[in-house]
């Protein structure tokens, strides 16, 4: 016997993609431009501070986070959007953002709002952890468009008073993966106003928020905080994957009103993963150092910079402003991922993986998304070969 809530999930991207392309030779020289892992260096010194503390590997790891960790994290939130996090009780440390936005659900769905089956809001398309989350705890996922129609941003309010009423989390993602688009203040007052109104819990996925190329992007939390929003309403999920380009590190933090980190906190005690120590070490001074990232951001913009000269005449398309992928308008994703492996040897993921069909549609149907990961050199070859086999005309 096997739950059925699980039984009927499409399979997840990267197999999907897989077995799109891999029945097929590559039509040249393979680059890869699919999945969001960063490859720029992460700074020398992390593997020492990690050797200097190896003999902590010896210890069970603190669950909540070290303290020097937690200061740090709560430091770093100081600086970054001027909001004070109490280290001891809005703060825990997670073993990636991934793990923190799953147990979310688990920690703070409940099994019925007001005698009903709890909803969960999320954009569509989205990242896949989010819908996972609300089906394991019996929740209702629902699928709000986040298409050119709406900024590439959900527009939450469209929902039915019973669909918002029945909420009890939000999920959204500022810069949003794919489309790259930031939440602005008003974007942010506006969704905590309609939470606010009807009960619910945003769960903002910051976890892109130190790439972009001009202003940096508003925080939930910062918004909330100036608003005078119930300290429980907003939780922020950040990420030392692609600010420090550490995803294997695996580490992360929630910061958040303090009885829903403490639910967090009791989960953890259970069944979480804490990172291990020596890890736990190296976050510590990623955290207080912002030289790296500066560096690392400006990577990206010679990117975007290269983006906008290579594919800028593209009609629709969207110069990025944050984060590390393209969203490219095609007729079909499917249908031009496979062209492009199967002329030119670029992979690239279907933007209907990314999304879920609905009655409406699939929005992620007629884009392709094109991670700008790679080393530069490679990333301008992957973005001429795509303008040159799916754009020659344009």
């Amino acid at each position: 016997m096997f739950p059925e809530r699980f039984s009927n999930l499409p399979a997840y991207a990267f197999p999907r993609l897989r077995a799109l392309l891999d029945v097929h030779e590559a039509g040249g020289p393979v680059v890869h431009m699919t999945i969001g892992e960063p490859k720029h260096a992460f700074p020398a010194w992390v593997t020492d501070v990690i050797a200097e503390n190896a003999a902590e590997f010896g210890r069970y790891p603190v669950n909540e986070g070290t303290p020097e960790l937690r200061g740090a994290i709560s430091d770093w939130i100081k600086r970054r959007y001027d909001v004070a996090v109490d280290p001891e009780t809005e703060i825990l440390a997670l073993n990636g953002t991934r793990e923190g936005l799953y147990n979310a659900g688990m920690a703070l769905c409940p099994e019925r709002k007001d005698g009903k089956q709890p909803t969960v809001l999320m954009p569509n398309p989205f990242y896949q952890v989010y819908m996972i989350s609300a089906i394991s705890v019996a929740a209702e996922p629902v699928f709000v468009p986040a298409n050119e129609s709406t900024g590439h941003l959900p527009d939450f309010s469209a929902l039915s008073e019973d669909e918002l009423d029945r909420a009890a989390l939000c999920y959204v993602c500022s810069p949003a993966n794919p489309q790259g688009v930031m939440a602005t203040e008003d974007y942010w007052e506006q969704l905590i106003t309609l939470a606010e109104k009807h009960d619910f819990r945003i769960l903002a996925d910051e976890c892109y928020s130190e790439i972009y190329r001009d202003d940096a992007p508003a925080g939930a939390l910062q918004v909330a905080r100036r608003m005078g929003a119930d300290p429980e309403r907003v939780l922020i999920f950040h990420s030392l994957s692609k600010r420090s380009n550490l995803p294997g590190l695996r580490s992360g933090f929630v910061a958040g009103g303090p009885e829903c980190i403490k639910r967090m906190k009791q989960l953890r005690n259970y069944a979480g993963a804490p990172l291990p120590m020596p890890l736990q070490r190296a976050a510590e001074k990623l955290w207080a150092d912002e030289a790296h990232v500066e560096e690392n951001r400006a990577l990206y913009r010679t990117k975007y910079d290269m983006a906008d000269r290579i594919l800028g005449n593209i009609p629709g398309y969207m110069s990025p402003r944050a984060g590390m992928f393209l969203w490219l308008p095609v007729e079909d994703g499917e249908a031009a991922a496979l062209k492009l492996w199967k002329e030119t040897g670029v992979r690239a993921l279907p933007g209907a993986y990314l999304s879920r069909d609905t009655e409406a549609g699939n929005p992620g149907k007629g884009y392709l998304r094109v991670a700008l990961v790679a080393p530069e050199k490679e990333t301008e070859d992957g973005l001429i070969r795509i303008r040159d086999c799916l754009f020659k005309d344009e």
